[in-house]
């Protein structure tokens, strides 16, 4: 059985793919808002519920204050993973 969150309608490789978003270095909030309409505030929502606490730690010391986890502050404006399908 597919686990949902309903909060948010996602599927679990919707949360996963969240989940590697939220870790990548170069990928802003504002990416995830776009592709799935989750606020920053919802990822770390997201992100809290769905880790380990000491993981969910780590993830928030890493990216507190990081300049590329913010479009307007990022020089960096790919975001598109491999495992993206290509919009054709």
């Amino acid at each position: 059985m597919k686990k949902i969150i309903t909060r948010f309608n996602l599927n679990n490789e919707d949360i996963d793919r969240i989940i590697e978003m939220a870790w990548e270095d170069r990928t802003p909030f504002e990416a995830i808002k776009i592709q799935y309409n989750l606020s920053e505030k919802n990822v770390i929502q997201l992100m809290r519920s769905e880790m380990k606490e000491s993981s969910f730690k780590m993830w928030r010391k890493r990216v507190s204050g990081r300049k590329t986890k913010h479009e307007k502050t990022s020089l960096s404006t790919r975001f598109k993973s491999k495992n993206q399908k290509a919009n054709k």
